[in-house]
C-alpha cells in the first residue's frame, strides 16, 4: 500500500468497516468531493491495492459454530496433493502457505463441535501430513 496518503488510508479505514459506505457520505466525512473519492478508489483498485470487497455473515460466536485455525506440517513435497485434498474440504474456509515451523494454515468452520472432530481426523489421515496444531477461535478482539 505505498504511496497512500492520509485520504487514501481513511478511505480504506470507511471501506473496511462498511464496504458498501455511500460515496457521498464518504466525500462528506472527509470533506472532499464525491468525484474525488470515486477517482482515489477506482486509482486504489486500479494499483491493486484495494483488491475486492467482502461480505461478513455474522460476527463470529453469534451462531457461527465452531471455528479454529490448524497448522500443518507436510512431509517432503507433498504440499500440493495435501492442498488439492484440504480444498475438497467444505469446512476448510481459507488454506495458507506459510513460512516457519509449519508448511501450511488451514481455517476451518463447522456447525457443532463433532463435526469438527470428524474433520481434524480427516485432515490427520490425509496422507503427506506429518503434524497438525489446532486452536479453536474464541472471542474476537478485531475484526475488519
Amino acid at each position: 500500500m505505498a504511496n497512500l496518503d492520509d485520504i487514501d488510508r481513511k478511505i480504506i479505514a470507511i471501506l473496511r468497516d462498511d464496504a458498501r459506505a455511500p460515496i457521498a457520505s464518504m466525500a462528506a466525512a472527509l470533506g472532499v468531493t464525491r468525484a474525488t473519492i470515486k477517482a482515489r478508489i477506482a486509482k486504489m483498485e486500479a494499483a491493486g491495492t484495494i483488491t475486492g470487497y467482502a461480505v461478513r455473515l455474522g460476527a463470529p460466536g453469534e451462531g457461527a459454530g465452531v471455528r479454529a485455525i490448524a497448522m500443518i506440517e507436510v512431509e517432503g513435497r507433498g504440499t500440493d496433493r495435501v492442498a488439492r485434498h484440504m480444498a475438497g474440504l467444505p469446512q476448510v474456509r481459507s488454506l495458507h502457505s506459510t513460512n516457519g515451523k509449519w508448511d501450511m494454515v488451514a481455517e476451518i468452520e463447522t456447525d457443532t463441535l463433532a463435526e469438527f472432530d470428524d474433520v481434524l481426523r480427516a485432515i490427520r489421515l490425509i496422507d503427506g501430513i506429518s503434524l497438525t496444531e489446532t486452536s479453536i477461535l474464541l472471542a474476537p478482539r478485531l475484526q475488519r
